[in-house]
């Protein structure tokens, strides 16, 4: 089982004491046959989330996923830096991903101000702010268009140039939308049944083990939690970064993996351009999912960051 696999499954609901946003709510699927909440598009949505609270009154961390991820996929990474640096840790889902509502907006300035808004509920003034692949152009935006609340940012295996040239992720969408379950069956059998069909558009385990924590049940019938019309819609713009002529002055770390093509030497100037104090480092032996592949050294990294 790889490192990526066995993240996942220690990371599923129920996997440690944490606080939810909504106790008791429904689980959001999408389908016709399911129930989903669904928001607006002009307005922020209110994202759901799991705390891990530190004994420390330091500046709160708060980790963004990536594409097709949740909050659960960083519960160990969060519950080790509890530990480590005595912080509160917060996990989020974002939009149209997890347990959060889902909406026919999907852009960065889109789900930036659904953090704003989160943080607004929870009157954290200033965190740091931590974000996976999607998650991290999303805290990149976040940071150049509300520095004020980002004390530190650390981006993760992401840069803010073009992605479409380096992701499968339209063939990831093509073959979850494939997918057909039977009803009123077993989930064991559900999801071997969808990794059967996801086996032919999806070669690597690792990434259908990923894939399919978002197969969902409600009532007998199966389906994916994650909102995939809004993803096939917007998924040129997420592969792309919005333009801005500010910056963000804070402390920043890019990490990436050495294994990974995500963040290139081609894109440190404009790196340097929006974030001017940003240190790249890379963590060897490490893909996409570093905190999957590495999760001791991508601990220290951040826990090193912190200190610095």
């Amino acid at each position: 089982m790889s490192a990526l696999c066995r993240l996942i499954q220690r990371a599923l609901p129920g996997g440690g004491a944490c606080r939810r946003l909504f106790p008791g709510q429904q689980q959001p699927v999408c389908g016709a046959a399911l129930t989903v909440r669904t928001a607006s598009s002009s307005s922020p949505v209110n994202l759901t989330y799991d705390v891990f609270d530190g004994k420390g009154e330091s500046t709160p961390l708060v980790f963004l996923h990536g594409l097709f991820g949740s909050k659960s996929n960083f519960h160990s990474i969060a519950k080790s830096l509890v530990q480590r640096t005595g912080r509160k840790v917060l996990t989020v889902d974002a939009r149209n991903h997890g347990n959060s509502p889902h909406s026919p907006e999907l852009t960065y300035e889109a789900m930036a101000g659904d953090l704003k808004h989160l943080l607004a509920q929870l009157h954290i003034e200033k965190c740091v702010l931590i974000g996976h692949s999607m998650g991290g152009k999303t805290a990149m935006t976040m940071a150049i268009t509300q520095p004020g609340l980002v004390e530190r940012l650390v981006v993760v295996d992401i840069s803010p140039a073009q992605t479409t040239t380096r992701t499968n992720f339209r063939y990831y969408i093509q073959a979850l939308q494939k997918v057909k379950i039977s009803s009123d069956i077993p989930r064991s059998t559900a999801r071997r049944m969808a990794e059967d069909q996801l086996r032919s558009l999806v070669k690597e385990h690792s990434v259908r083990q990923f894939l399919l924590t978002n197969l969902v049940e409600q009532n007998g019938h199966y389906a994916w939690r994650v909102n995939l019309s809004a993803i096939s819609e917007h998924l040129d713009k997420l592969m792309s970064f919005p333009s801005f002529d500010t910056v963000y002055e804070g402390p920043t770390l890019f990490l990436g993996g050495a294994s990974s093509a995500y963040i290139s030497s081609d894109d440190y100037p404009e790196i340097q351009r929006l974030f001017p104090m940003a240190d790249i480092q890379y963590i060897p032996d490490a893909s996409h999912w570093i905190h999957a592949d590495k999760p001791l050294d991508f601990i220290s990294s951040i826990s090193s960051f912190l200190q610095s």
